[in-house]
């Protein structure tokens, strides 16, 4: 069923808050001295461990990948519970999580933030700039920003909305599970020195908003759906 203005307006206001935490991290300038708890002079010890990589970097990634296809594939030819939801809802799950990686991507390939292990005081070559350092370049690889890995799992948390309303028994779980996914990702990036947490909490915070995003625009095409037919039937 659709959501009510009221709850759009209340999800809206979360969204704020949410935004709002994550400016209030940035503005702690937490980030460097998070990363000191695991990257020394010589670099991040868990940077490439083998069984490290592979458990929280490569499988997850793959796992991933094969969700949305998967849910991809529901869109087009329903399997289990998809068969019962209507095929708006199904498209809705499946482009809401694809259009939340690729906001990252695009984000992160106009970034010029480079990675915590590229920085000198880790063993790396360049000094730290903050990505609101917008245009300042320091000289590195840059694309670090925000968290790739971590959208893995956060871009389910664009899903959410859709799942509330076609199968609100699985909604909490739905979302727990992609938030804390997510965060266990990008907690492991950051021991390996590819991120910092302000990383993480930006894609959490944008992989949300493109699914309030596509939400409100879901809803606003099914109320015009709904005056059309009313005219119709007028």
């Amino acid at each position: 069923m659709p959501l009510p203005a009221s709850r759009l307006r209340h999800l809206c206001a979360w969204s704020l808050l949410a935004l709002l935490f994550v400016l209030a991290w940035d503005a702690s300038g937490l980030d460097v001295p998070l990363a000191r708890l695991a990257g020394t002079p010589e670099g991040f010890a868990w940077r490439s461990q083998p069984m490290f990589v592979l458990a929280l970097h490569e499988v997850p990634r793959a796992i991933s990948s094969v969700l949305l296809l998967a849910l991809l594939v529901g869109a087009i030819w329903p399997w289990g519970p998809l068969r019962r939801w209507p095929a708006a809802d199904r498209w809705q799950l499946a482009l809401s999580i694809a259009l939340a990686i690729a906001a990252i991507t695009l984000v992160k390939r106009a970034s010029v933030t480079s990675c915590p292990w590229d920085l000198v005081e880790f063993g790396g070559a360049v000094p730290y700039i903050s990505h609101w350092a917008w245009g300042a370049r320091d000289g590195g690889g840059g694309h670090c920003f925000p968290a790739g890995h971590a959208s893995a799992a956060f871009a389910f948390v664009a899903g959410w909305f859709v799942v509330r309303r076609a199968a609100p028994r699985w909604s909490t779980r739905w979302l727990a599970g992609a938030l804390a996914a997510g965060l266990v990702l990008g907690l492991a990036q950051q021991l390996r020195g590819a991120h910092y947490m302000s990383h993480t909490l930006w894609t959490a915070w944008i992989c949300w908003s493109v699914g309030l995003a596509a939400e409100v625009l879901a809803q606003g095409l099914h109320a015009r759906r709904s005056a059309l037919a009313r005219l119709n039937e007028a």
